[in-house]
């Protein structure tokens, strides 16, 4: 059965960041987590109110950022244009990256501007109810041995959805899967190993994804094939869907191959350009796999579109048919409706029913030989 689906100019505006403070209410104050991953050991997770006091939580000690494999990761959920006005002011960025920072809906990239790092990532969630691909953006900025996460959605990079609480943002890092306790051989290969997983968790929301647009294509053949009119609305809207997964893909891919080629320019690790490379592996599997359902629902609307032309054709016989059928008894009709004093059978008694019965036999031959060559 074909599931309802609203047209896309009803589609919700998504939630847009304002860049001026309201001069009404007062900004709520910006929540950071951030935690020290010291010698491929998660550390426990702090809460802060600033960029600053974010950074301050893990200052050196004998222990600190300076130690062998130590990593300072900063996740902000929901961002502020005061505390991206302090990152840009503490990190003194290039003007070229703050402007980014200020404007989501951008693709995926990766910069790099001195000695920050900025990266963007997309990931994707299938909304199946309504058959629509939400992307979510992310910004990274890594220094040194710190990882600023910014999301700029409603979503984390799996795509779970940001809680309201803080407590419950603590418990989301806090669980096992996410925690990267069982990732220490791949946490000792620096702070880039952090954007290794980010970046290979993002490209692994693309297969569930995949499936779902699947799952919706199969739904269509059998709509196809059924006869349903609205199927090719639904061709058409699936396709849209699909090719912003492909744009989308390849420019992850891009990006990969770009971290691949500085590899060597700024010391990357053997190990994780193994892991990258295992990452390309999956962006291939995406990109052949959205261009499989695309090249598939370009069949499929050709197939609809013959269907539709072969039932408006048996159509227009039946039409043709009756049509010619109707047409017998009218011209019988309007020869004797002539009125003229010297016709035949004009005067005789029976030429009224000979009239009716050549009608209704011109009518039963002609549908005869219509249902016999299959017309009607």
């Amino acid at each position: 059965m074909a599931r309802a689906r609203r047209h896309k100019s009803e589609r919700p505006t998504r939630r847009k960041r304002s860049s001026m403070a309201s001069k009404t209410t007062v900004p709520e104050a910006p929540t950071l987590f951030s935690r020290r991953i010291g010698d491929s050991e998660p550390q426990e997770m702090n809460v802060a109110r600033s960029f600053s006091e974010a950074l301050s939580a893990h200052d050196p000690d004998d222990s600190g950022p300076t130690a062998p494999s130590s990593i300072t990761q900063v996740v902000i959920p929901r961002s502020t244009p005061g505390l991206l006005e302090e990152i840009a002011s503490t990190w003194q960025l290039h003007p070229v990256v703050v402007d980014d920072l200020f404007h989501a809906n951008q693709r995926a990239k990766v910069d790099r501007y001195d000695e920050v790092l900025f990266v963007v990532i997309k990931a994707a969630v299938y909304r199946d109810a309504i058959e629509e691909v939400e992307f979510n953006e992310f910004h990274l900025l890594m220094k040194d041995d710190v990882l600023v996460i910014i999301c700029q959605g409603d979503r984390f990079i799996d795509g779970t959805p940001i809680p309201e609480r803080v407590e419950d943002i603590t418990a989301y890092f806090t669980n096992e899967k996410r925690s990267w306790r069982t990732d220490r051989q791949l946490l000792s290969l620096g702070p880039e190993a952090l954007v290794y997983r980010l970046l290979d968790t993002a490209v692994d929301t693309y297969f569930p994804v995949l499936d779902g647009l699947q799952d919706d294509k199969d739904g269509i053949e059998r709509q196809v094939f059924s006869g349903d009119t609205a199927a090719a609305e639904r061709i058409y809207l699936l396709s849209q869907e699909v090719i912003d997964v492909l744009h989308n893909s390849t420019h992850l891919n891009r990006l990969t191959q770009a971290l691949g080629n500085g590899a060597a320019k700024y010391a990357i690790p053997d190990e994780l350009r193994a892991y990258l490379d295992d990452v390309t592996d999956h962006l291939t599997r995406v990109l052949a796999e959205a261009g499989e359902l695309r090249e598939a629902l370009s069949q499929i609307l050709n197939v609809n579109s013959t269907l539709v032309a072969q039932r408006q054709n048996e159509d227009m016989k039946k039409i043709s048919g009756w049509a010619a059928i109707l047409f017998a008894p009218t011209l019988v009709g309007a020869i004797y409706g002539m009125n003229f004093d010297d016709m035949p059978e004009l005067h005789w008694a029976f030429g009224y029913p000979m009239a009716l019965g050549l009608m209704l036999g011109l009518g039963i031959v002609l549908y005869v030989v219509f249902k016999t060559k299959k017309w009607m």
